[in-house]
């Protein structure tokens, strides 16, 4: 098809008044408040943000804690794509606009041309103003956007009735580097009473953190196509998913009885994500009490967590446990995809660790003093394609790479730890494959493989008891 070059014209604010307030000075404090009181982030330079797009008295404050980070990168990001759900005007596929620039009370934002060609290009995708002339969905964010990031480019695209392969080629195309950020607008349930939106919304983040696209629909969020097409991305490059802040209008507006709700979350690339030290030493003393109350008392504990709890500990994860005692393996066990919420998983974990692997004896309370612990945090694990084993040799990355390996009912997993005993590739797979209960020189046309990546860290238990 053909590209329309730009019109020098500007698309003028169609909600400025209603969603957001028309006053420049106003809008501008308005936004800031939300900023200043926004909720402290594990996550503080993700590359995909899935945001609320409600009237900011509404969505602003959960808005407002997944855009506060992004103040700190606006030398750095300069391009923001950004998706959303059309709620006024039917078509098939993903629409953008015709003009040179969008306006708000806080001035004008600058089409990325030489990214809507890119878009443009792709099936599925054309101008259609008229689509854009009523639509909120991705107005209310520019505000945010302006006021953290300053100067920057937009590519605007709303999506129709569009399926997932199409939003996430689009996506892929327009991808770039760390000067672009991709923002994706929706909200969540809609019009239900409090504690069944609650639920429903609860349900609906852990869905999102699991990567599981096609479980989401209109009824649980309603950017959902959307939201599909960036996970889709989000597992083939390796992105970490985290629910940053999930409430709804009964809790910013206070009318309880028929309520919207709001999510913010924050999608970073796994093999770089850091949680930070105040997060993994509550994992690590997690772990800790877990193996001291199994020595004590001859059962796993039962810990309760409160509702303060910080986002990265309740994420949706997989994770793996090692013990090692004077140096050397005393028991190490995980989960290999995600099941449960981090802080259970890590409890739950530690506890088979110690008291449940099956190359191991229990640990006594004196070992479990002198033991030291490391956490695992997975990745989703994305299955690998390759022809034989020296193309599956070639591909894995040392010292990065954990990988798991199946074959019909054989299965073993490697964490990238087991990189400093196995430097090569070729013994790593091959070992691998003994772990299995395979021969070191099987190969067969059944045989699967999965890349995923970890953070890890760890610290003795003495010393976390004496931090306790």
């Amino acid at each position: 098809m053909s590209v329309p070059a730009p019109s020098s014209r500007v698309r003028p604010p169609a909600v400025a008044g209603t969603f957001y307030a028309a006053d420049p000075a106003q809008c501008a404090a308005e936004v800031d408040g939300h900023l200043a009181a926004a909720r402290a982030t594990t996550v503080p330079a993700p590359k995909v943000i899935i945001a609320p797009h409600a009237g900011h008295r509404f969505s602003g404050p959960i808005a407002g804690t997944i855009y506060a980070g992004l103040a700190a990168r606006a030398k750095t990001v300069k391009r923001v794509v950004l998706l959303g759900p059309a709620h006024r005007v039917a078509f098939k596929g993903l629409s953008t606009t015709s003009v040179d620039a969008w306006a708000t009370p806080l001035g004008n934002v600058p089409m990325d041309w030489d990214g809507l060609r890119h878009a443009l290009a792709l099936p599925g995708v054309a101008v259609r103003d008229a689509a854009f002339a009523e639509e909120h969905s991705m107005e209310v964010h520019l505000p945010f956007l302006q006021r953290c990031l300053g100067h920057f480019t937009l590519v605007p695209l709303l999506v129709g009735d569009a399926d997932k392969a199409t939003v996430s080629k689009v996506i892929d195309s327009l991808w770039g580097g760390p000067e672009t950020v991709i923002v994706i607008s929706s909200d969540l349930s809609h019009f239900h009473d409090y504690e069944t939106a609650r639920a429903l919304d609860g349900e609906t983040s852990q869905l999102i953190e699991l990567g599981a696209a096609d479980k989401l629909d209109g009824k649980r969020a309603c950017g959902h196509r959307a939201i599909a097409g960036a996970l889709d991305q989000a597992l083939r490059r390796d992105l970490r998913i985290t629910a940053i802040d999930v409430r709804n209008s009964g809790d910013t507006f206070g009318d309880k009885s028929r309520v919207v709700g709001y999510g913010a979350y924050a999608l970073e690339y796994a093999a770089t994500a850091r949680l930070n030290a105040a997060v993994r030493n509550s994992l690590l003393q997690a772990a800790r009490l877990s193996l001291e109350f199994a020595a004590a008392h001859g059962r796993p504990i039962k810990p309760q967590y409160g509702d303060d709890v910080a986002p990265g500990l309740m994420a949706m994860r997989a994770s793996f446990i090692t013990v090692e005692l004077d140096g050397k393996l005393r028991g190490c066990i995980g989960s290999v995809i995600p099941h449960n919420r981090l802080l259970p998983d890590v409890v739950t974990n530690a506890y088979k660790a110690g008291f449940g692997d099956p190359r191991f004896q229990p640990m006594t309370a004196e070992e479990v003093a002198r033991a030291d612990i490391s956490v695992s945090i997975l990745s989703h694990a994305c299955a690998m394609r390759f022809t034989d084993e020296a193309d599956l040799v070639r591909q894995v990355r040392p010292d990065e790479d954990g990988l798991i390996l199946r074959d019909g009912k054989h299965q073993g997993l490697f964490l990238p730890s087991v990189w400093r005993g196995l430097p090569k590739a070729a013994d790593f797979v091959r070992h691998l494959k003994a772990k299995a209960g395979l021969p070191m020189d099987h190969w067969s046309n059944t045989l699967r493989v999965f890349r995923y990546t970890t953070e890890s860290f760890g610290a003795p238990v003495a010393e976390l008891a004496k931090a306790a």
